[in-house]
């Protein structure tokens, strides 16, 4: 269980974003139109962004506050981003790829081994591959995995099958289900599909002109 409690505005360009929520535990998806802010808001909760005005707290701690000049960076937030494209490193093997935020912490802080991630995923065939090797299928499960091995505190993911055919979002599709009910981790799970949501999340909530309700 955890509790995310929002109310902020953020703007840039012709983008106005004013988000007020409290958002308990499970899985939350964040559904919207094509430049209403929903990428934005991610960016905002993991200290990539930062509001004009308002808050960010994280189980009662606050991660920005702009009245008190308060701001966590992102390194410091714990949470795990998986974006459109997956983002993985070229220039290292999916081993690699996977291990990379793993390695940066702490034992007592791993949750995850590698093998546990790999058989969850079904990915294990993969690990001495080059990114440049893989579909989009495979990328998406190794960013994934990737998040995962990072042992995050929270999980946003920012519409990690809209770079995907229908084939491919319904064999992913299945082992995020698996993430969701293995790992138990929270997820904001941003999106514009009605499908998706409707498969992985417990409870939807709706940014629409700039405003998330």
């Amino acid at each position: 269980m955890f509790r995310l409690e929002l109310d902020l505005e953020f703007r840039r360009g012709a983008l106005t974003l004013h988000a007020q929520a409290t958002i308990d535990g499970g899985t939350t998806g964040i559904c919207g139109p094509s430049g209403s802010g929903k990428s934005t808001l991610l960016a905002l909760i993991a200290g990539l962004l930062r509001p004009r005005r308002g808050h960010i707290r994280f189980d009662g701690a606050s991660l920005t506050d702009v009245g008190r000049r308060e701001f966590v960076p992102p390194w410091q937030r714990h949470f795990g981003l998986v974006f459109q494209d997956g983002q993985l490193f070229p220039h290292l093997s999916v081993r690699q790829n996977l291990l990379y935020g793993w390695q940066r912490l702490r034992p007592e802080e791993r949750r995850f081994e590698l093998d546990q991630v790999t058989q969850l995923l079904e990915i294990e065939p993969l690990l001495e591959r080059r990114t440049t090797q893989l579909s989009g299928g495979e990328r998406s499960r190794v960013a994934l995995g990737r998040a995962l091995l990072y042992s995050p505190r929270l999980l946003l993911l920012d519409e990690p099958l809209s770079a995907l055919d229908d084939r491919l979002k319904e064999q992913i599709l299945p082992f995020l289900k698996r993430v969701r009910d293995e790992t138990r981790i929270p997820m904001l799970y941003v999106t514009h599909s009605r499908a998706e949501v409707e498969y992985l999340a417990e409870r939807v909530l709706r940014i629409e002109d700039g405003r998330l309700s």
